[in-house]
C-alpha cells in the first residue's frame, strides 16, 4: 500500500465501489415513529477549509455511520463522493484449517477480509471547487452530521448528510439560498465487478455466497429528476435529496452457516429507500436527530476553555498548533473524546462490532484484513462504551461473542491438541473453548491460537456488567465464562517453585504478546487474565444461584494460581516465570500489566503489596512514552490508574500529534494513523477508542464499591471543568464539577448499585442508594 498524502489535494480518482448493507428489521408499511429533536447539550463542532482528497479519504474523509452501514464522505463541492461499508460485507469463511506449523491460514479468500459495499458520487459540474468560494466543512458531533457550504455566483449552496438508525438509510440533501439551481448526475456502483441492475439498484453474490446488495432513491423540487441508464440525471432542482440503503444477508447463527438465505438485500434496500423518500426531509432528519442524541446526550464534557485565537483555527490547523505550541487546548481534547463516542455511536449498534476499521474504508485490501483482533484491538474498541455512557454500543460486541461461541467451541474440541498446534494442552485434555489471535464473522479463526484470548473476552464482557449490574445481562454471557473456565481447567499445569516446595498452577506453553519466546509456561498475561476470569465466574454464579459446586472448584483453582513477583534483576514485574526480560524493552504491548489495566488486581491504594505496584511502575516506565496510538492509549490508561495525571495526559496529548507522512498520530480527519512501516501509515481505529478511555479514567476510577474522584487530574484540566453522566462500576452514574483542582460539586445516581464508598484524596465517605435514587454530596 502506498503512503497516502496527509494533506488535502485535488481530486486524484479512487478505482473503488460499493454498495450498502445488511438490514434491521423493517416494516414497509408503517413507517418508523418520530422522536422529537432534542435540545443540545455542550456538544461540539469539528470544522475544516478544504474537503477530502479522493485518493485520501480513509485520511481526510468524514465518518458517518448508523451502526450497521457507514460512510467517509469527501465533500468536494463539484463531486460528492461517499464510500459506503456495512459491518457484514465480508468474505471468506469458518477457515478451519491448520497450516503445516499450526497456524490458521490467513488469507482474504479463507480467513476473508472486510470489504466495501458500494461507492455514491454525485457530480455537480460546475461547482467545480475552483469556482466556488467562502468554502466550509463541518462535523457536528452534538447531532451526527456532515455538512458543507460555498458560495457560487452569489449563491450559497449548503449540502448535509447523515446515516440514520431508524430509517436505516444514508440521506443527503442539497439546499440553496439566492436563487440557485442543481445539475448533475448520481452514480451507486458496487466494489466487486457487479452488474448494476438498473441506475437506482443491484444486487449480487461474493464468492462465499453472502448475498448483497443496495438501492437509491432520489427526489427534488423545481427541477426534473430521472433516470438516464446506469445513472441519475437532475437538473435545475432548487433542493435535491439522495437516499442509499442495502446489505447483506448475513445472520448471526452458526446454525445456519450465517447467511439467511431467504432475504434479498437488494429487494429489501430498495424497500427501505421508497419508505424514507415517503417522508418529507424534515421528518427524516429529526428523526435522526432525535435518535442519535438520545445516545449522545448522555455525557456531556467540559475541561476548560481554550483561547479566542485557538478557536479561530480549523481543526487541522489546530491540532498542528497544538504540536508546536505547549499551551494546552482543552476544549480539543473534549472535541477528541466526543468524537470518539461520535464513532461508537455511529458504528456499533444492532451488528457486527466495531473492528480494526471500526466500520470504515477507503478500498478492499485493509491492513490485517480488518479483523477482529483478539489480543487487545477488540477489547480496547468497546473499553471506552461504558465509560462514556454508552452502554448499547457495547451490545455488537456481547452478540457477536454469543453468535460465535458454538463454533469457536467446535473449533477448540476439534483443532486445539491438534499436534501440529504449539500451544495444545500438555495434559491432554480438551474442554470448553477458546479463539484464536485474529476471528472473523464466521466463527473461524487466522494466525496463531491465543489460549489466553478466551479469558480477556469473557473479562471484557464481565467488566460491563459491573456497570449495569443487569442479572438478565449476566445470564446470557455466563455460558461464554463458564466455557473459558472449563477450557482452563483442562490445561492448567501443576509446578512447584524453584527453591520451594510450593505446587502453584500455571498456564501451559503459549506466547506472551506479541513478544520474547514464542513457547513459555506460566506467562504473566495468561496468569492474570486467568486469575480475573475465575473471579468473575464465581461471582457470577453466585449472584445467579448457578452451578454453586463447580463455583467451588473454580475458586480453589484460582486460590493456587500463581501470580507474577518483581524481577530481583531488573526491578520490574516479571512478565514470564524468569528473572530476566525476555523481550522487547519498549515494546508496544503491555500484556505484563494487564493485572493493572484492563484488571484491578494491581492497585496503588494499599489494598495491593507496595512491591508489585513499584515493580509494575518500574515497566511501565521501561515500556516509554511514544508508540502506536492503540500503545499509548494503553499506557495512558496504565498511568491513571497509577495516579500519575501528567504522564496520562501527555499520552493523550501525543496521540493528538498531527500525522504527516504516514507517521503515527491523528490525521487530518481525526481517525489514529498507525506507522507499520517507515513512511507508510495506516487507519486503525482502536486508539480513537482507547484515548477517550483513558481522559475519562482520569477524571473517576470506579470499581464496585469503590468510586474515586479525579484520580489523575492533569494540570491543563484543574482550572475548571465538569463532567456529567459518566457511569461507575457497582452501578452509579456520577455528575461531576471541580475547580482549581478539587471537586465542587458531585452527584451520585443509582442505576443499579447499592452502596459505593466515595474517595477523594484522603477523604472517604459511604454511600447507600437504592435504584434510581440519586444524592448530591
Amino acid at each position: 500500500m502506498n503512503p497516502r498524502p496527509s494533506e488535502p489535494s485535488r481530486r486524484t480518482l479512487l478505482t473503488l465501489t460499493a454498495a450498502l448493507s445488511a438490514l434491521p428489521t423493517f416494516t414497509a408499511t408503517a413507517a418508523p415513529a418520530r422522536p422529537m429533536e432534542t435540545p443540545q447539550v455542550s456538544g461540539s463542532a469539528l470544522w475544516w477549509r478544504a474537503p477530502g482528497d479522493e485518493g485520501s479519504l480513509i485520511e481526510q474523509g468524514l465518518p458517518l455511520g448508523n451502526g450497521r452501514i457507514g460512510a467517509l464522505a469527501g465533500n468536494d463541492p463539484g463531486r460528492e463522493l461517499l464510500l459506503i461499508t456495512d459491518a457484514t460485507m465480508w468474505t471468506g469463511g469458518l477457515n478451519d484449517t491448520l497450516d503445516a506449523d499450526g497456524q490458521f491460514t490467513y488469507g482474504r479468500a479463507d480467513f476473508g477480509s472486510f470489504t466495501l459495499l458500494a461507492r455514491l458520487v454525485v457530480d455537480i459540474p460546475d461547482h467545480d471547487l475552483g469556482a466556488v468560494t467562502g468554502y466550509r466543512r463541518t462535523l457536528d458531533l452534538a447531532q451526527g452530521l456532515v455538512t458543507s457550504s460555498y458560495v457560487r455566483s452569489g449563491v450559497t449552496y449548503r449540502r448535509e448528510m447523515y446515516a440514520s438508525h431508524p430509517d436505516d438509510v444514508i440521506v443527503l440533501h442539497f439546499t440553496q439560498s439566492g436563487g440557485g439551481r442543481y445539475t448533475g448526475t448520481i452514480s451507486l456502483t458496487g466494489t466487486h465487478g457487479e452488474s448494476p441492475t438498473s441506475a437506482e439498484s443491484f444486487g449480487a453474490s461474493l464468492a462465499n455466497g453472502i448475498r448483497y446488495g443496495a438501492a437509491i432513491k432520489a427526489y427534488g423540487s423545481g427541477g426534473k429528476v430521472t433516470v438516464n441508464g446506469t445513472r441519475i440525471d437532475f437538473s435545475g432542482c432548487r433542493d435535491l435529496t439522495v437516499l442509499v440503503s442495502g446489505g447483506t444477508n448475513y445472520a448471526p447463527d452458526a446454525a445456519a452457516d450465517f447467511r439467511d438465505p431467504s432475504l434479498n438485500p437488494e429487494q429489501l434496500a430498495r424497500t427501505k429507500v421508497r419508505a424514507a423518500a415517503a417522508v418529507s426531509a424534515d421528518a427524516l432528519r429529526r428523526t435522526h436527530i432525535g435518535d442519535y442524541r438520545s445516545l449522545y446526550g448522555q455525557l456531556d464534557l467540559s475541561l476548560g476553555t481554550s483561547t479566542a485565537a485557538q478557536r479561530e483555527l480549523d481543526t487541522w490547523e489546530r491540532l498542528k498548533s497544538r504540536a508546536r505550541d505547549p499551551e494546552p487546548d482543552p476544549e480539543l481534547e473534549a472535541a477528541y473524546l466526543q468524537f470518539g463516542r461520535h464513532l461508537m455511536i455511529s458504528g456499533s449498534r444492532d451488528s457486527l462490532p466495531l473492528n480494526l476499521q471500526g466500520l470504515w474504508l477507503d478500498g478492499n485490501d485493509p491492513d490485517w484484513m480488518g479483523d477482529y483482533h483478539t489480543d487487545i484491538n477488540l477489547q480496547m474498541n468497546y473499553w471506552m462504551a461504558d465509560r462514556a455512557g454508552l452502554p448499547g454500543c457495547f451490545d455488537a460486541f456481547t452478540d457477536y461473542c454469543l453468535a460465535q461461541l458454538p463454533s469457536w467451541t467446535e473449533l477448540t474440541r476439534r483443532l486445539f491438541n491438534d499436534p501440529r498446534n504449539r500451544y495444545r494442552n500438555s495434559t491432554g485434555k480438551i474442554a470448553g473453548w477458546t479463539v484464536a489471535i485474529s476471528t472473523n464473522p464466521y466463527g473461524g479463526g487466522g494466525w496463531w491460537w491465543h489460549p489466553a484470548g478466551n479469558a480477556w473476552l469473557c473479562n471484557s464482557l464481565y467488566e460491563h456488567y459491573e456497570y449495569t449490574q443487569s442479572p438478565a445481562y449476566l445470564a446470557k454471557i455466563y455460558p461464554l465464562l463458564k466455557g473459558a473456565c472449563e477450557f482452563w481447567e483442562a490445561r492448567l499445569l501443576t509446578t512447584t517453585l524453584p527453591g520451594t516446595t510450593k505446587e502453584v498452577l500455571i498456564a501451559d506453553s503459549d506466547w506472551s504478546p506479541e513478544h520474547g519466546p514464542l513457547d513459555a509456561k506460566g506467562i504473566t498475561y495468561a496468569q492474570e487474565l486467568v486469575w480475573a476470569l475465575f473471579g468473575n465466574f464465581a461471582a457470577a454464579a453466585a449472584v445467579l444461584k448457578r452451578d454453586s459446586a463447580y463455583a467451588d472448584t473454580v475458586a480453589g483453582l484460582r486460590k493456587r494460581l500463581h501470580l507474577p513477583q518483581v524481577s530481583p534483576k531488573t526491578g520490574w514485574l516479571e512478565e514470564w516465570m524468569s528473572p530476566e526480560n525476555l523481550g522487547e524493552t519498549t515494546h508496544r504491548h503491555l500484556s505484563g500489566l494487564v493485572g493493572l489495566f484492563p484488571g484491578d488486581r494491581i492497585r496503588p491504594d494499599g489494598s495491593t503489596p507496595k512491591e508489585i505496584v513499584e515493580g509494575a511502575t518500574a515497566q511501565l516506565t521501561a515500556r516509554g512514552m511514544n508508540s502506536f496510538g492503540w500503545a499509548n492509549a494503553w499506557r495512558g490508561l496504565s498511568w491513571a490508574r497509577l495516579k500519575n495525571a501528567e504522564k496520562a495526559y501527555q499520552l493523550v496529548v501525543n496521540n493528538l500529534r498531527p500525522s504527516t507522512g504516514g507517521s503515527n498520530g491523528t490525521a487530518f480527519n481525526l481517525f489514529d494513523i498507525y506507522e507499520v512501516e517507515k513512511g507508510r501509515g495506516i487507519f486503525q481505529i482502536d486508539a480513537n477508542f482507547g484515548t477517550p478511555a483513558a481522559m475519562l479514567e482520569m477524571l473517576l476510577y470506579s470499581r464496585p464499591g469503590h468510586l474515586e474522584l479525579l484520580p489523575a487530574l492533569p494540570a491543563a484540566w484543574a482550572a475548571s471543568g465538569h463532567v456529567t453522566g459518566v457511569p461507575a462500576r457497582g452501578g452509579f452514574v456520577v455528575d461531576l464539577k471541580w475547580r482549581d483542582g478539587k471537586p465542587t460539586s458531585v452527584r451520585i445516581r443509582s442505576v443499579g448499585g447499592r452502596t459505593t464508598t466515595v474517595v477523594y484524596g484522603g477523604t472517604s465517605r459511604t454511600v447507600s442508594l437504592r435504584p434510581g435514587q440519586s444524592v448530591t454530596l
